[in-house]
């Protein structure tokens, strides 16, 4: 199966959540923050970085640790970890780095002379008279940087707008997303903007409302206008709005992708989600082919630590409207699967049981099934399975195109006894008694073309969901 991609479509070792996908040169660049395996706390890595070739998406290699928490000369410790951050090419040709590190209120700036070498401190975002940004009166709260260079503006686009007042921060972006205009030293503050996103506090009324603007801002360019990209009050969806210039006067456009694909398939909420939900963040990024692709992550263990990194195509229309992007096990192949082969549970994209859905935060699986897997952070070959599946837990893998196909095989460990029901969404396609750990397999009467594949446990006892394999 090494010539298709999946989602996530990095190995199963890496975390990468917070996507932020550019193009420089031939290549798309992926920068993120850096989770590990299993964690307690967010981004707790260094900074790495992965790209592929600008045609092809399906390639990616790793180019190795970028930025290191103890490089910043408030971090020496390396105790605090660092959150979401940005690239741009500056100006005068190289690369800066635009990072947060935890609570500090303020925008750490790094530099190097290629898109993933190792970067070197540059300094702090600041005012005019030295004052660091954030931290004189009136600035807001500095978290997230998304960065955007068009001739020789730079603009710094920051915000943290919780629905609820959480984190003992006190200076949130009450009236939304900010843009700071910086001059050509890529650190200094010429003015600050408000963008016209509407945070919780001021969207009564408006098209924001019950997607007000929240955190991780980024900027694209698509068509001659300017789309701001967002995680919304939701947590659990990325967002987009419109304008003409990149200061100011954005319009809310729609929902670009949700975890759970709350908001399609009539599906309305965390409850009746398809797949367990939690906060997402990433962006926009054009193939040399010109397809668009939106970049985001999902949760795994249970809980909001250990995010990976997901993509799903989508289509800019006509007027410049975005359709919301249903999530998938193919993302990047560009194409359905081959209804044929051995596909890890990883890939799963829907993932659901009786006691309904969830939003995670920290560890709140409570009996709930959930992504895990073997060995220890960054074992370059673990297995990676879904664990807890219990009565009701259904697991989905979209889409397959089926040729031929008359067999469909299950790998599981523990000690379940019942039967999995597999449909096609909407026809039962397959029965398959499972009676503790093994291999169990079952004829498969499905149509050629292209379909999911969903597998209901009914049952007693529970287990580790490993593998299928489609004959």
């Amino acid at each position: 199966m090494s010539e298709q991609c999946f989602n996530p479509y990095l190995p199963n070792y890496e975390y990468v959540p917070d996507g932020e996908p550019h193009v420089f040169g031939d290549r798309i660049y992926v920068y993120g923050s850096h989770d590990l395996f299993n964690s307690k706390n967010f981004c707790q890595g260094d900074y790495v970085c992965w790209s592929c070739p600008s045609d092809d998406v399906k390639k990616w290699r790793y180019d190795g640790v970028i930025w290191k928490r103890t490089d910043d000369p408030e971090n020496k410790t390396g105790k605090r970890p660092m959150y979401a951050p940005d690239v741009c090419q500056g100006t005068d040709g190289r690369y800066y780095l635009y990072y947060f590190l935890s609570n500090s209120g303020i925008i750490g700036v790094a530099v190097c002379n290629t898109p993933a070498g190792k970067y070197e401190f540059y300094g702090y975002v600041k005012h005019k008279d030295g004052t660091l940004y954030g931290r004189k009166k009136g600035d807001y709260f500095q978290f997230d940087p998304g960065v955007y260079v068009e001739g020789d503006k730079v603009y710094l686009y920051t915000g943290f707008a919780p629905s609820l007042p959480i984190f003992g921060f006190k200076k949130y972006a009450k009236k939304g997303a900010v843009c700071a205009v910086l001059n050509a030293d890529m650190l200094t503050v010429e003015s600050v903007n408000l963008t016209g996103l509407k945070s919780k506090s001021c969207s009564k009324g408006t098209p924001y409302e019950g997607h007000e603007f929240f955190e991780a801002s980024s900027m694209r360019k698509i068509g001659g206008k300017y789309y701001f990209i967002y995680s919304s009050v939701l947590g659990h969806e990325l967002c987009y709005a419109v304008s003409n210039n990149p200061v100011s006067g954005f319009q809310f456009g729609g929902t670009l992708v949700s975890i759970g694909d709350v908001g399609i398939y009539g599906i309305k909420g965390v409850k009746d989600a398809a797949n367990f939900t939690g906060n997402t963040h990433g962006s926009i990024v054009c193939d040399k082919q010109g397809r668009y692709y939106v970049f985001y992550h999902r949760q795994t263990n249970g809980h909001c630590f250990s995010r990976q990194a997901c993509a799903e195509r989508i289509y800019i229309e006509p007027d410049g409207s975005i359709k919301q992007a249903e999530v998938t096990s193919c993302g990047l192949n560009g194409k359905p699967l081959k209804g044929a082969g051995e596909y890890s549970a990883s890939i799963a994209c829907n993932l659901t049981c009786k006691k309904g859905g969830a939003f995670y935060l920290a560890f709140k699986r409570r009996g709930r099934p959930y992504f895990t897997q073997t060995g220890s952070d960054r074992n370059d070959s673990p297995d990676q399975y879904i664990a807890c599946v219990k009565d009701g837990t259904r697991i989905g893998f979209k889409y397959f195109e089926f040729l031929n196909a008359q067999k469909i095989s299950i790998t599981v460990t523990g000690k379940p006894k019942g039967l999995f029901t597999v449909t096609d969404g909407k026809t039962r396609v397959a029965n398959i008694t499972v009676n503790g750990a093994g291999t169990f397999s079952s004829k498969l009467k499905i149509s050629d073309g292209v379909h999911p594949l969903f597998f209901t446990y009914k049952g007693k006892g529970k287990c580790n969901f490993h593998s299928i394999n489609i004959e």
